[in-house]
């Protein structure tokens, strides 16, 4: 087994704990204001915003650092159109029947629909890949691993980083998302995961009346 290469970290700075806490206070406050937008405004965002967002995702922690993930950034509106055409056929099945009585009795608080118009209007749709696989260049297969969880604290990066940049997101995952791969011509090793909506809240947006359950709820300390 080849043995690791290290070096000496020297990135990290040091803070008094009222610094750690006032950060760690500010980050909460952005945060507490992120909610799930359905209604976009179809207003420019500069490219290298979301571009700064998905540096800082692609910074996360993998496992055997194998980065299982790509994003396809889209803001072409006749790609965007194809693949709001494909999520809401996927959409009306699962309403009409696929999700079952107790889903969609768990989603008539949030008031969504098979119709999805903000796939259309928000700037970017952020269409999230995992990499369950990776080939080399003598095809040969390398696997990945934890590619769910790596992928999974990438995407809250993300989230994260839209959200103190200035923009509103929202995660949609039509079911089955095959379409996502031909549309976007992305290769067999690639999973389509989840499709990251990001853009100015409409002026008339709206958001469901929802509640957080309280942190003791949440959190336990040992």
């Amino acid at each position: 087994m080849a043995k690791a290469k290290l070096v000496p970290y020297r990135d990290s700075i040091e803070l008094t704990a009222a610094e750690m806490r006032a950060r760690a206070e500010g980050f909460q406050s952005v945060m507490a204001q992120r909610r799930s937008i359905r209604q976009f405004s179809r207003r420019a965002v500069d490219r290298s915003v979301i571009e700064q967002c998905i540096r800082a995702a692609h910074s996360g922690p993998s496992g055997a650092n194998m980065q299982p993930w790509h994003f396809v950034v889209v803001a072409d509106s006749a790609v965007k159109a194809e693949i709001r055409a494909g999520a809401e056929e996927e959409e009306r099945q699962f309403y009409a029947g696929r999700a079952g009585e107790e889903w969609l009795k768990a989603l008539e608080p949030i008031g969504t629909a098979p119709i999805k118009p903000y796939l259309d209007d928000a700037p970017y749709l952020i269409v999230v890949f995992q990499k369950n696989y990776a080939m080399s260049v003598n095809h040969q297969r390398q696997s990945h691993y934890y590619v769910t969880e790596s992928v999974g604290i990438a995407v809250g990066i993300l989230i994260s980083g839209l959200q103190h940049a200035g923009l509103s997101t929202l995660i949609h995952t039509p079911r089955p998302m095959g379409f996502l791969r031909r549309i976007l011509n992305r290769p067999a090793n690639e999973r389509a995961c989840m499709i990251v909506v990001a853009g100015h809240p409409a002026i008339d947006a709206v958001v469901p009346v929802l509640k957080k359950k309280p942190l003791d709820d949440v959190l336990s300390f040992v």
